[in-house]
């Protein structure tokens, strides 16, 4: 019984044999080692890039922080600031009414926009 299977299988493997050209398996092993080679320099410049941006994105975030904190804190600042000035006009205002004597310097006072509202 192993004897016949024997026997087609090689007679299949033949004619595989004269359906394919040697010299197009050789081209085609070729181009595989090309490709290969091309994959892996790509893979060593990609991680070496990886590796690039790891570092950099540590520095930079820990240079993001320090100014975000520092950002924070102005921002702490100029909103007391603005406050004892709101409070340094009121007791202006009652002490001298007719200091400020036009209503729109009120309004234009303090112009900053509100950043914690959406645009």
């Amino acid at each position: 019984m192993e004897e016949p299977i024997r026997e087609a299988s090689q007679q299949v493997s033949e004619e595989f044999k004269t359906l394919v050209n040697a010299q197009d398996l050789n081209s085609l092993r070729h181009l595989q080692h090309l490709i290969l080679g091309r994959l892996q320099d790509s893979n060593a410049v990609l991680s070496h890039y990886n590796d690039f941006a790891e570092n950099c994105f540590a520095d930079v975030s820990m240079e993001l922080s320090r100014n975000t904190r520092l950002l924070k804190s102005m921002k702490a600042d100029l909103d007391y600031i603005f406050l004892k000035l709101r409070s340094i006009k009121s007791k202006i205002m009652a002490t001298y009414p007719d200091a400020f004597p036009d209503d729109s310097t009120s309004d234009a006072f303090d112009r900053r926009p509100d950043l914690e509202l959406p645009q």
